[in-house]
């Protein structure tokens, strides 16, 4: 069933969240997306919270996801992600396996 690699990042410097967004609009969702080799990436800030980013990014199965903490692709793209924004974000990762799905 399908699985998602989410990223949750948080701006800790809000002086730098507009540059933020642009880089992961313009570069890092697209980037990441074609290393992961995911189906489809998505992103979002939170409505609660607006200094927190999400990325969602989505695979066929959860071996799939499973397999992107160990990868080379996210070596480069952590350590892009870390000389781009240093300390100023904050992020995690979780991986999500879909167990129920409802409607369209």
């Amino acid at each position: 069933m399908t699985a998602y690699f989410v990223v949750r990042a948080q701006v800790m410097d809000a002086a730098v969240k507009d540059a933020f967004d642009r880089w992961y609009q313009n570069e890092h969702l697209s980037d990441a997306l074609e290393e992961f080799q995911a189906r489809r990436a998505w992103r979002g800030w939170s409505a609660l919270d607006p200094s927190v980013h999400y990325a969602y990014y989505e695979f066929a199965d959860l071996a799939r996801a499973q397999a992107i903490p160990g990868s080379a692709a996210i070596k480069r793209l952590a350590a892009e992600f870390d000389r781009a924004w240093g300390d100023k974000v904050t992020r995690s990762r979780d991986i999500v396996q879909a167990v129920q799905s409802l409607g369209g």
